[in-house]
């Protein structure tokens, strides 16, 4: 029998659902996995209550990990210098850190900057500018402007790391909370999100989580260790060190399509770096257009640009689903059009993942990826290999503007475990490492080698 002290809760707090997992850490299997409704109107700790109360026959557990994207996740706006070139790699890094960028500034704000900022209702503000050494002035101008703007929000400070302890001044006379990092543009060409995606973590867990009323009591808070998409980034990470090579996951959500690639980067792409702001290796991207329910009709009008074939029915199906986001497919036929929806918004974010997000950059190198995953309820909980097949599309997407891997195996994480590997990652490496494994057998039983 399992020891208690074994046992670890792994729980991911969403806007709907509330997932756990329970892992024992002395071997890494699943002792069980949970479902129950967040009840966001409420009180999130119920749904936590929830899945606990139904794993209770598995064993009580004596450590619980959460992660969250609970009262819509984690809002962030980028503060910038120029918007091609720092602004960029604000949000980049921001995407990678698990947060959904609201706004973008570039430039030195004005008062009607300002405004617009406010207006966007950040959780959180990340402020850059400047490669270390280089010009400060726009960075100390909009530090200023942050201090003395009618804002709650709090800061993380990562520009120009020369100017650090003026723009932290700045902040300070006017008692704003701020958070300082390293530079994620140290230099042209290097874009370093380590440092900031963890200070955007902590102000996270520290200001927003416990500032979003979605609990009476601090439990939640606590409980809370990130984000849930920079949750699942670092399972992808976990999962790259596992098969040795390079990791593509893509999770079709009701509201957004979510892309995660971890890429060793190879031959020229590891010495020459050509793109004014670089490539971040370990990347998200989000499409707020495409997804099943919410924006459903975004896949459709997505489509029409892409000049992809649609057929009528779905687009009638999108429109129903848009209308009535808690419908669910009931027939043959409205299961064909969730698949064409599916693989579409798949297919179309994973382009725009691949593509060079300017005309000066390269696209993002995936020719080499080894492994493509699949999550989100469609892919999870659709009969008759839909999950496979919106997969298949991906991967032979030739026509996309993006190199599409020559040898990966692909394969739905069905069991919903990467949030779980990311969260065991820096508690429980060895368990998070047997667990991220457990992603792999669906990988290889429908593994597909084209080329």
């Amino acid at each position: 029998m399992t020891s208690a002290s074994a046992r670890v809760l792994c729980v991911d707090v969403g806007s709907t659902f509330t997932k756990a997992v329970l892992v024992d850490t002395t071997t890494g299997a699943v002792l069980g996995t949970a479902s129950h409704p967040t009840t966001v109107s409420t009180d999130v700790m119920d749904g936590v209550d929830a899945v606990r109360a139904d794993l209770a026959g598995s064993g009580e557990p004596t450590e619980v990990l959460a992660c969250s994207s609970a009262g819509g996740g984690l809002r962030l706006a980028v503060v910038g210098y120029e918007r091609e070139v720092t602004a960029e790699a604000g949000q980049r890094v921001g995407l990678s850190a698990g947060a959904k960028v609201v706004h973008v500034a570039s430039g030195a704000m004005t008062g009607d900057d300002v405004k617009a900022l406010r207006a966007a209702s950040p959780d959180l503000v990340l402020l850059v500018g400047g490669t270390d050494g280089g010009n400060a002035r726009v960075l100390l101008h909009n530090a200023e402007r942050l201090a003395k703007a009618r804002l709650s929000a709090p800061v993380v400070v990562a520009g120009n790391t020369d100017a650090a302890d003026e723009v932290a001044a700045l902040l300070t006379s006017t008692g704003r909370r701020f958070v300082v990092a390293d530079n994620v543009l140290p230099r042209i060409g290097v874009v370093a999100p380590e440092s900031a995606r963890a200070a955007i973590r902590e102000a996270f867990l520290t200001h927003v989580i416990g500032g979003k009323g979605l609990s009476r009591g601090r439990g939640f808070a606590e409980l809370v260790q990130a984000p849930t998409p920079d949750a699942v980034l670092r399972g992808v990470e976990v999962l790259a060190e596992v098969v040795g090579g390079d990791v593509l996951v893509v999770d079709v959500g009701g509201a957004t399509t979510d892309v995660y690639s971890v890429i060793t980067p190879q031959g020229e792409d590891a010495s020459i770096q050509r793109e004014v702001v670089g490539t971040l290796w370990h990347a998200r991207t989000v499409e707020a257009d495409l997804g099943m329910r919410w924006s459903a009709e975004g896949v459709v009008e997505a489509c029409a640009r892409e000049r992809r074939a649609l057929d009528g029915a779905t687009a009638e199906y999108a429109a129903r689903v848009a209308a009535d986001t808690a419908h669910l497919a009931s027939s043959p036929q409205e299961w064909l059009a969730e698949e064409e929806i599916a693989s579409a918004a798949a297919v179309l974010a994973v382009r725009r993942h691949g593509r060079p997000g300017h005309p000066s950059e390269r696209p993002r190198p995936l020719a080499e990826v080894t492994v493509l995953v699949g999550s989100g309820g469609v892919l999870r909980h659709a009969p008759g290999g839909v999950g496979d097949r919106v997969l298949e599309q991906v991967l032979s997407d030739h026509g996309g503007g993006w190199r599409v891997p020559v040898a990966a195996r692909a394969g739905v994480d069905t069991a919903y475990l990467l949030f779980a590997v990311g969260l065991l990652a820096d508690h429980h490496p060895e368990a998070a490492a047997v667990l991220a494994a457990e992603v792999l057998p669906a990988t290889v039983a429908t593994g597909r080698h084209p080329g």
